[in-house]
């Protein structure tokens, strides 16, 4: 098992498939665990990409008890295993909570992020501004965070039904039950961290190839914000699938690692 070791004395878990001076860089959502990737991986690996895989501080492998729980540090985590790694240039692809961290590691990294992928990325925004109406309200936020202080379990156990919008086995919910109650109690302040999250200057400035994958039906990023990028960065692009929700590397894999792998090509 393998530990990056941050500046506070914690340790983030990753793990290191494949060699090369470049990899893509899997940065899973909130509450879960790089498990996120389980389908996506090996088709990578088949392509013969490099692949690093992390789990956020608070979650699965990493120590539960850091005291920063931010998206920016989780986003320094990033870039320092980029150094630890030695890699010279990295394709970052962030799912949900993960795509705000991918697009702030994305800024901090500058010209060795060559690529990136935003997978039901909640950035921009995540909840709604006077001038960016997607997304949901910040009592709506509150809510959420509240809910999930007063029942975590309980909380959890609705949350894995609504993830996916296409029909999935009892076993995946049960198993993405399993991975979300892994993560530390704390948790909830990551995600209280949408709320005031505003990275439209910064996602609009990107200057590598950006493709956001849009699942129509996603009932826990907006559609609209998903979208957002296709029209505010020329250097950005949409594929959206219709009727699925909130993880399409799982609802069509096989469809998600086709235009992965065609948009990582792409970059080659």
């Amino acid at each position: 098992m393998s530990y990056l070791k941050t500046d506070c004395g914690k340790s983030v878990y990753y793990e290191d498939y494949g060699v090369g001076a470049s990899a893509l860089v899997l940065i899973h959502g909130w509450g879960f665990s790089c498990r996120a990737w389980d389908n996506t991986l090996p088709a990578l690996l088949n392509a013969g990409h490099r692949v690093v895989m992390l789990d956020h501080r608070g979650c699965g492998g990493s120590d539960k008890d850091f005291a920063d729980l931010g998206i920016q540090a989780i986003a320094g985590d990033v870039v320092k295993l980029v150094d630890q790694l030695g890699l010279a240039s990295v394709v970052l692809n962030g799912w949900s909570l993960g795509g705000a961290v991918a697009v702030e590691a994305a800024d901090q990294l500058g010209s060795r992020c060559r690529g990136l992928v935003l997978t039901g990325g909640a950035t921009p925004t995540y909840v709604q501004k006077p001038d960016f109406k997607a997304g949901g309200t910040e009592a709506d936020m509150a809510a959420t965070v509240g809910a999930l202080q007063a029942d975590r379990i309980g909380f959890l156990s609705g949350l894995v039904h609504a993830v996916c919008a296409k029909e999935v086995s009892p076993a995946i919910t049960d198993w993405m039950w399993k991975v979300f109650c892994e993560s530390s109690p704390m948790a909830h302040v990551t995600l209280a961290q949408l709320a005031p999250l505003d990275q439209r200057e910064q996602l609009a400035g990107l200057a590598m190839p950006i493709v956001s994958f849009v699942g129509s039906a996603d009932v826990f990023v907006a559609p609209d914000i998903c979208r957002w990028v296709g029209t505010h960065n020329a250097n950005a692009r949409v594929i959206e699938y219709e009727g699925v929700g909130h993880a399409p590397f799982i609802e069509v894999a096989e469809d998600y690692n086709r235009d992965l792998l065609a948009f990582l090509n792409d970059l080659a």
